[in-house]
């Protein structure tokens, strides 16, 4: 593991060499048309040396950044398009679709999609939870027409709202745990300012987005020229039931995680227990979608060969490459901009301004989310910076302390860019260029990081 470097600049000069690096990158990707897998590495390289890395560490700190985020990604998105391929072929995601049209009917399909990404995204991540809903989000498109992004932003906004915002996801625990915030109380809050804040940034501006961008549905995740297995046309589709337990089970599991690690927090369960021990194991996102796999292999492939749904598996893997290499160099270049020191000597010089502490909180996150991507390391920096400030400050009631937390969420949230690599994840998914990725989905984060933080400042003002 590379630790962060001794900072060679003052602040100034690393914020103007992260500017420089972050339109370079754009420049290259964007007017000279360079793959965003190569100009993300030459990026990432030229700027550990302008930044002083030492010669021995450049390529380490290079290689700790995309390996981390392969970690984290690589398992997801390879396991998640397995599971999202079965329910294509097998004709589970079209089960899904129409049971939500039907239910919700075609002109609020968008919403329905919506609705059920909040409902899945309270334990599950961002990126498991996206790779999950893609082929249903997918069958929708399909079948009602029009832009791709009326149907997908609303379950991508959903996720990242989820995953910002409320506990038991690890940035808000954490920031509530660092800044004594009660962690239920914090849970409350962030739904009463995180589902207006999804309907306002998220599904309205999805209603706007899908008529400005007219995008086909992306061939990813449903196998594009790969032939289906023999026969396959042939098959009944799965029952609605059982398309849902495929779709929960993952839910299931996580949050045997992500629950029993806030019990024990809380100390309800003893966290050292064995029983604890091993249904946290199995929750652990890339176990649960394994599970989920091998569940879904057995549930969706009934009546088919193992070979044919070997085949199945298979064709769910090339298509995602590319994805998930891209996503590692953006997570690349996110953690030069970490190790250099640029996030860290940022957010301490507008710690040092003196603004009001919610409205700190929220540019201090943001400056560190712009700096170096990551809203989970923009969250708990943020809060392990401004604890000594929090702590030291009388008259904060509990609410106070929340919106805090939810402030610092916002900040880590906007203008998701080329060093996130949660932007060349979604991007790539929905099958958008740079430029449009920029104009869509960056524009959607930092529509949910000010609405959210815009409501946080009017709750702290009533309560």
């Amino acid at each position: 593991m590379v630790d962060q470097i001794q900072p060679a600049y003052s602040s100034g000069i690393l914020l103007l060499i992260a500017l420089a690096a972050v339109l370079i990158l754009l420049l290259l990707i964007m007017r000279f048309k360079l793959h965003a897998f190569v100009a993300l590495i030459l990026v990432s390289f030229v700027t550990a040396l302008v930044t002083k890395v030492p010669f021995p560490e450049v390529v380490p700190t290079m290689l700790t950044g995309f390996g981390n985020t392969l970690a984290a990604v690589a398992l997801l998105v390879g396991l998640g398009a397995m599971i999202g391929r079965l329910l294509e072929v097998t004709g589970g995601a079209q089960v899904l679709a129409d049971t939500l049209i039907n239910r919700f009917g075609e002109r609020r399909a968008p919403l329905a999609l919506g609705v059920a990404s909040l409902l899945f995204g309270f334990p599950i991540f961002f990126d498991a939870g996206l790779i999950v809903m893609l082929p249903i989000i997918f069958s929708v498109a399909r079948r009602l027409g029009g832009s791709v992004l009326l149907y997908a932003l609303p379950a991508a906004g959903a996720f990242a709202v989820m995953h910002a915002f409320v506990p038991p996801h690890p940035g808000p625990v954490a920031a509530g745990e660092l800044l004594g915030a009660d962690i239920g109380l914090v849970l409350i809050v962030g739904l009463i300012i995180g589902l207006p804040t999804w309907f306002i940034a998220s599904y309205l501006f999805a209603l706007w987005a899908g008529k400005k961008w007219d995008l086909p549905v992306p061939e990813l995740l449903s196998g594009g020229t790969v032939p289906e297995p023999e026969g396959a046309e042939d098959r009944p589709a799965p029952s609605f039931g059982i398309v849902l337990s495929v779709l929960l089970l993952p839910l299931i599991l996580i949050f045997l995680n992500t629950g029993l690690n806030t019990l024990a927090t809380a100390g309800t369960v003893d966290g050292d227990a064995t029983w604890v021990g091993f249904l946290r194991m199995i929750g652990q996102t890339s176990i649960a979608l394994l599970i989920t796999v091998l569940y879904a292999m057995v549930v969706l492939g009934r009546g088919r060969s193992k070979a044919s749904i070997e085949q199945i598996a298979n064709s769910a893997l090339g298509p995602v490459c590319a994805i998930i290499l891209i996503t590692g160099a953006g997570g690349m270049f996110g953690g030069v901009l970490r190790a250099s020191g640029i996030g860290e000597a940022l957010a301490e010089s507008l710690e040092s301004v003196g603004l009001p502490l919610i409205l700190a909180a929220f540019i201090v996150a943001t400056a560190l989310r712009v700096a170096q991507g990551s809203a989970t390391v923009a969250l708990t920096t943020t809060a392990g910076l401004l604890a000594p400030t929090v702590a030291a400050t009388s008259g904060l009631s509990a609410i106070d302390l929340a919106c805090i937390v939810i402030a610092i969420a916002c900040g880590s949230t906007v203008l998701s860019h080329v060093n996130d690599s949660g932007f060349w994840l979604v991007g790539r998914f929905l099958g958008m260029d740079e430029k449009t990725t920029l104009k869509t989905w960056t524009v959607m984060e930092t529509l949910i990081g000010v609405v959210g933080f815009g409501f946080a400042v009017a709750v702290a003002a009533v309560f």
